[in-house]
């Protein structure tokens, strides 16, 4: 069995652990989802009608078959909050999640990228102090604190920006309408920029520093080529594999993430319908939220290990041996 065989069938098994790990934590967990929307003057007779629409009256395996059947379907069943086939309702909030997480995840990146260099390139001067104090200060406060705050100082004392909300009700029309979401997601994107580029600047700026000091790079520099070259061809080029593998690793953490910036800024996405069904004990949208969730996790982790093959000829050479 070759190497890439088993990392897809130990990525199967993952996906076979969590689909176990969802049906049975959340019917360990306290309380029931009919408490959350039968409304207690409902008859015992009515609560059992719901309870054998949603299935809840069936014997425990027989639930656990159809609840594997949906999610390996993506039907993912109906939503207990609304009534509605979960994937409709996942796939009216994808949009507002992606448009956070993706521009933030390469905003970040970016930043941290460049920063990082920069530090690596200048050991001892002012611009690596600061890189690595901002570093440090921004992923060591919690992320639902500096989103509060920065909702207290830019939309409730200086009202530059909205207090909440993915559009402004009513929401305009025509070209206003775009100009209206992008201004709502201006803070939210900038509190994740904010957090999330010094872990990459910290990350980067240790490796080129390491690898800037490797025998190859000092051998560049003595045969006399240019030394943005040297930095970037062959310096650059050598970290690069673990830089995209932290890059890769780091989306299922951002999605994840989402969950706390759209409850604190109140925007409808999928983080924030995460909560609120586990909080209401809606098994098919919270199995199905977690379920993507995983698969997300170990396709980005694929993704990583191909990634590798691609850019750096060791990896491919050993997979061949």
């Amino acid at each position: 069995m070759t190497a890439s065989l088993k990392r897809i069938c130990g990525s199967l098994a993952v996906l076979l652990v969590v689909l176990a790990l969802n049906f049975f934590l959340f019917r360990l967990m306290p309380g029931d989802p009919l408490t959350s929307i039968v409304d207690p003057r409902f008859s015992p007779e009515a609560k059992a009608q719901l309870a054998a629409q949603w299935g809840l009256d069936r014997p425990l395996s027989e639930q656990f078959v159809v609840y594997v059947r949906e999610m390996l379907s993506f039907r993912f069943g109906l939503s207990m909050m609304t009534g509605a086939p979960v994937w409709d309702e996942l796939k009216k909030r994808v949009p507002n999640t992606v448009a956070l997480l993706l521009p933030a995840l390469a905003l970040s990146a970016s930043l941290g990228l460049w920063l990082g260099v920069k530090a690596a390139l200048n050991r001892g001067s002012l611009v690596e102090r600061v890189v690595l104090w901002g570093g440090a200060v921004s992923f060591s406060f919690p992320s639902f604190f500096v989103q509060i705050l920065l909702l207290m100082c830019f939309a409730y004392f200086w009202r530059i920006f909205p207090l909440s909300g993915t559009t402004s009700i009513p929401p305009p029309a025509g070209g206003a309408a775009v100009l209206d979401y992008l201004w709502h997601l201006a803070l939210p994107l900038c509190s994740l920029v904010l957090m999330g580029f010094g872990g990459f600047a910290l990350y980067i700026r240790n490796m080129m520093v390491k690898a800037l000091g490797e025998e190859y790079v000092l051998m560049a520099r003595a045969r006399g080529l240019p030394f943005r070259r040297v930095v970037w061809n062959h310096a650059f080029r050598s970290i690069l594999p673990p830089v995209l593998t932290i890059l890769l690793l780091s989306l299922p953490g951002v999605v994840s993430g989402a969950v706390i910036t759209e409850t604190v800024f109140s925007m409808n996405g999928v983080g924030r319908f995460l909560l609120e069904a586990t909080n209401s004990h809606d098994y098919p949208a919270a199995g199905a939220a977690f379920f993507c969730l995983a698969l997300l996790t170990v396709v980005c982790n694929l993704l990583a290990d191909a990634a590798c093959v691609l850019v750096d000829p060791r990896v491919r050479r050993g997979a061949r041996e």
